[in-house]
């Protein structure tokens, strides 16, 4: 019989980990914060929970604004549509991304412009975007993929260069650190998601931050129907700026609170995923071919949305992705493919007018076919729990023959 529970052996695990079972974290304290607004019926975002955890998330990440809204799709809307991005400009972005982060180029009428990774980082490559740029060009996002930051160093200096707006995209990178300075804050306004699947997670939400005052006002009130900052229903102290689109993209007291606690877990969180990953990486990187994602020098504190495993070494040539997938699967470990590139995801419909992709992503292309990575909630799981995720990924790459066989045959 077989050793892998793909062909009938015994499993790593008695059972699947279900995600749903570990996130998003719940607690009591939270629970009760909950209640309390509840029953107080004063549930909207004019509350003084929305500013109070604006501020402070904007605080841990050494900015000196929050703009909280209610997903992380409009908040990348907001950061552009501030600066003035609009009808007839281009926006560089990453093809390793969710689709999102060009669809927000879309609804302000820009033309999203993709430009390759770098194949360690797995983040947008500072080093071809300049052969991107036009006389069109007024924007870059940046997006800190799974487990890694962009090179922001080399962003800035681009940026200022060719006088680009850069908008981090941090959905994967909440509480990561840059050379002593919070991610979000090194560009010109930082965009985080708070989706179920998030390190900090409300169900949806999403926030802005930045220590532009200008800026800030004006996504404010693009998110608060013009109302702006400190103001309350129906007492505007002053008119909103002509030509700024102002739309209700608020979010609600009850996210507010559910972040607000879990914002004081997120360093000890973070910790608990760098240890993990730090031990899955010396102990694979020993036993395996398997290549991870690499982070840049400068980040002092990583983020992490996802532990990234990229299997194209000649060992596992053959052997289609979606087969390793699924031997790792019935050892109990529930593994994720890659998203990108997100111009072939099923759910991007621009039309070819309406993007450009600069050069061929051939580094994305490879990439996304050779990729499963771990959600981030398993790696706060616990040493033994990372053990036996260790133990799983090397039973499966320990029996390459078999798949390569079953594969063959099929």
């Amino acid at each position: 019989m077989s050793n892998l529970a793909l062909f009938g052996g015994s499993a790593v695990f008695d059972q699947v980990v279900e995600l749903k079972s570990i996130w998003p974290p719940v607690d009591e304290t939270t629970a009760r914060r909950l209640q309390e607004i509840y029953y107080s019926r004063n549930w909207s975002a004019f509350h003084e929970a929305d500013q109070v955890f604006a501020e402070a998330f904007a605080t841990h990440h050494h900015a000196k604004y929050g703009i909280f809204m209610f997903n992380g799709t409009v908040t990348l809307q907001c950061a552009l549509a501030a600066h003035g991005i609009g009808h007839g400009d281009e926006v560089i972005v990453p093809p390793l991304t969710w689709y999102a982060t060009s669809q927000a180029v879309r609804h302000v009428g820009a033309k999203p412009i993709f430009v390759d990774i770098k194949p360690d980082t797995l983040c947008i490559d500072p080093a071809k975007i300049e052969a991107a740029i036009t006389d069109r060009t007024r924007a870059v996002i940046p997006v800190h993929a799974y487990g890694a930051m962009a090179d922001m160093e080399r962003m800035m200096q681009l940026a200022k260069h060719h006088n680009l707006i850069v908008v981090e995209d941090c959905a994967h990178m909440h509480g990561a650190n840059w050379d002593g300075k919070g991610v979000g804050s090194i560009g010109h306004v930082g965009s985080f998601s708070f989706q179920q699947s998030k390190t900090m997670s409300s169900g949806e939400g999403g926030i802005c931050i930045t220590s532009d005052l200008h800026s800030a006002d004006r996504m404010f009130r693009m998110k608060q129907i013009g109302y702006g900052m400190g103001e309350q229903p129906k007492q505007s102290k002053g008119g909103v700026p002509k030509g700024l689109l102002c739309y209700n993209f608020r979010a609600t007291a009850f996210q507010a609170v559910i972040l607000q606690e879990q914002l004081k877990m997120l360093d000890s969180r973070l910790e608990r995923y760098r240890q993990s990953v730090l031990y899955l990486e010396e102990r694979l990187g020993e036993s395996t071919r398997i290549r991870f994602q690499k982070r840049e020098p400068k980040t002092r504190r990583q983020g992490y949305f996802g532990w990234v495993m990229i299997f194209d070494d000649p060992a596992y040539a053959g052997i289609p992705i979606e087969l390793i997938q699924k031997a790792i699967y019935a050892e109990g470990l529930p593994l994720i493919t890659a998203e990108g590139p997100i111009y072939r995801h099923a759910l991007f419909n621009l039309d070819s007018d309406e993007y450009r992709i600069d050069q061929p992503c051939t580094v994305t292309e490879l990439a996304c076919s050779r990729i499963l990575w771990l959600f981030h909630a398993y790696l706060g799981l616990g040493m033994q729990a990372v053990e036996r995720i260790a133990a799983a990924i090397e039973k499966v790459v320990n029996n390459m023959d078999e798949l390569k066989s079953y594969a063959a045959n099929r």
